[in-house]
């Protein structure tokens, strides 16, 4: 089997919203082909029906681009209680199914973030998805509002005021009262940019309204129901609309999950940080852990980090002296913020663990009193060639994805985007001067990464933003469906907690939980067992049996000598400056759009 390494989209942080459900564990169906007999399911309700239906299904004018796609814009309500007023643009992509004989229909895809473009990632389809979803569905995705291709959200009125209002986030995350009093000022001033300037479309972004566009864009497409493949926050665009619109389910997967309560909050919860709910730190400290625990294990020829002692406890002393001070490297100073950044973004990929060996090691070596003058050297050396790698490969996707403006410099608005969708989604606490407590809180609760996950919603504080969305979608969550959505749970992913995908499918009626002891974020790729799965339910709607876990085909140190790994684009712009072959190579790892701030890399600044 052939794995793509992922590259990370750089997007930005996390979020939360609404009503308290008691999710009660309910019987799942049985196993096989569910299309014939299903029980029936929940209805749309009287408002988003009148809401959505009477929206006159548009006409794509499709044309060929990007060597083998078809593309279109198309415009639709701002405000679905108003059809006939303001209007925004909304950018489309599809790949035609290779089989039109066996066609089913369209399959949307989404990749995540808030803030991944579904156009990307529908171009980037022949690279992972399997022959028989190829050949039998025309794959489809879109831009939600605000976001890529489509009408973009701008919280400034220039890059310039954008970038001096959020000089002070440029840090992987911040420590210390002078780096947190200069992040919570620049993300009061973001949260109030989106609230002023950028209000027409941040306070039209929720889920709910990303899901009403996907369900105009399946008439449009002409599928009676919807088929639809969404990763990370994706999971929870098609959750939104499995509850808002159950009876127009044919088949929805969702692979990396967000349970929909945690992400909305209750009144309960409204008090607490995004992360403090959704428990990403959490996920991200148990998949590091489970690491440095199979390197002490496998012994220093599989993991050079174990030479030195008992990596779990090192990796805690190493932590210890960056605090204490960065680590200069040829200039870069690497700091606390960088290191933890950097592990968790190594985290994403089923064989991140071998850079975090090396990594660490390299720190290590640089900064132990043991070493000599040669090792700290050679290390430095070594630190520095990786920060360079990594320099020029965001600044190439940087280029590529540029949009050139004639009046200013290029505007980056995936912040802003990201922000639109998290903070007018949910219920986050009243004051952001409240978080670096409570960010403290969440790093002792989840060591390395409750700082890191934790500062991603602080623009969303009640004293900063305050535009919303009087259509967001707030429960319940827990409707049967015409057809089962299948839930798929990753045990060690950094990003979307196991547990949510647990309580979600639990929540759920008429519903299916595939579990698997697989490494990175999301599973669809790192396991041949999930991906079979994934694909026999989209194309046959057959579910994988009650209580299934399938197991990763990449295991830290101990390495399958076919697995091969290959460099791959992000799902963003950047995935189309070039044209490439829709071969179809089944290379199985979807180019997952990620939320993890911008300089959460080591040396992306």
């Amino acid at each position: 089997m052939r794995l793509r390494h992922r590259m990370l989209v750089v997007g930005t942080a996390w979020a939360a919203l609404v009503p308290a459900l008691a999710p009660a564990a309910l019987a799942e169906p049985g196993a096989g082909d569910v299309r014939a007999g299903a029980r029936a399911g929940d209805t749309t309700s009287p408002a988003e029906k009148k809401r959505v239906d009477r929206v006159p299904a548009p006409k794509p004018a499709w044309y060929k681009c990007y060597g083998y796609a078809e593309c279109a814009t198309v415009r639709l309500p701002l405000d679905y209680d108003d059809p006939k007023g303001a209007t925004t643009e909304i950018a489309v992509l599809r790949v035609r199914a290779r089989n039109a004989e066996k066609r089913i229909g369209s399959l949307f895809l989404n990749p995540g973030g808030p803030g991944g473009q579904g156009t990307a990632i529908a171009y980037q389809a022949p690279d992972f998805l399997g022959e028989d979803v190829l050949d039998r569905f025309d794959i489809v995705g879109f831009d939600p509002r605000g976001i890529g291709f489509s009408s973009n959200v701008a919280c400034f009125r220039s890059t310039r005021d954008q970038t001096l209002a959020m000089a002070g986030m440029d840090v992987a995350f911040p420590l210390g009262a002078k780096q947190e009093a200069a992040y919570v000022k620049s993300a009061k001033a973001l949260g109030k940019g989106c609230s002023t300037t950028g209000k027409k479309l941040a306070g039209a972004m929720s889920s709910a309204e990303a899901a009403r566009d996907m369900d105009v864009l399946r008439r449009a497409v002409g599928d009676e129901k919807l088929s639809y493949l969404g990763f990370s926050y994706g999971t929870a665009i098609g959750q939104y609309y499995a509850n808002m619109f159950p009876d127009r389910v044919r088949a929805v997967a969702v692979d990396g999950v967000i349970d929909p309560v945690s992400w909305v909050g209750t009144r309960k919860t409204a008090g607490r940080i995004l992360d403090d709910r959704l428990r990403s730190a959490d996920g991200a400290y148990k998949a590091l852990r489970e690491i440095l625990v199979r390197c002490g294990k496998a012994g220093k020829k599989k993991c050079e980090f174990a030479a030195y002692g008992d990596p779990v406890k090192n990796f805690e002393v190493l932590a210890k002296r960056l605090k204490a001070g960065p680590v200069d490297v040829d200039g870069d100073k690497v700091t606390y913020a960088d290191f933890i950044g950097a592990a968790l973004g190594m985290l994403y990929d089923p064989s991140g663990y071998e850079i975090i060996d090396a990594m660490a090691t390299d720190l290590w070596k640089a900064t132990s009193p043991a070493s000599t003058a040669a090792q700290a050297a050679e290390a430095r050396r070594a630190l520095a060639a990786r920060i360079a790698q990594r320099r020029a490969e965001v600044r190439r996707q940087k280029e590529a994805a540029q949009k050139v403006s004639a009046k200013d410099f290029p505007y980056d608005n995936s912040f802003d985007a990201f922000s639109g969708v998290t903070c007018t989604d949910g219920l986050h606490p009243k004051k952001a001067g409240a978080w670096p407590a409570l960010t403290a809180a969440s790093d002792r609760r989840a060591p390395y990464f409750g700082r890191a996950w934790g500062w991603g919603s602080v623009q969303c504080a009640g004293d900063a933003w305050t535009v919303r969305d009087e259509d967001a979608y707030t429960g319940p969550f827990n409707r049967r469906t015409s057809a089962p959505v299948l839930f798929v749970g990753n045990y060690y992913d950094p990003a979307t907690n196991y547990k949510e995908a647990v309580s979600s499918s639990k929540m759920l009626p008429n519903s299916r939980l595939l579990s698997s002891d697989s490494w990175g974020h999301t599973a669809y790729g790192t396991s041949d067992c999930v991906t079979k799965a994934v694909e026999g339910y989209l194309v046959r709607v057959a579910l994988p049996p009650a209580g299934k876990v399938c197991v990763g085909d990449v295991q830290p140190f101990a390495k399958n000598p076919e697995t091969v790994l290959e460099t791959r684009g992000p799902a963003d712009a950047s995935a189309m400056a070039t044209q490439v072959s829709a071969a179809g190579n089944g290379s199985k790892l979807p180019p997952v759009a990620v939320r993890v701030p911008a300089s959460v890399l080591l040396g992306t600044r």
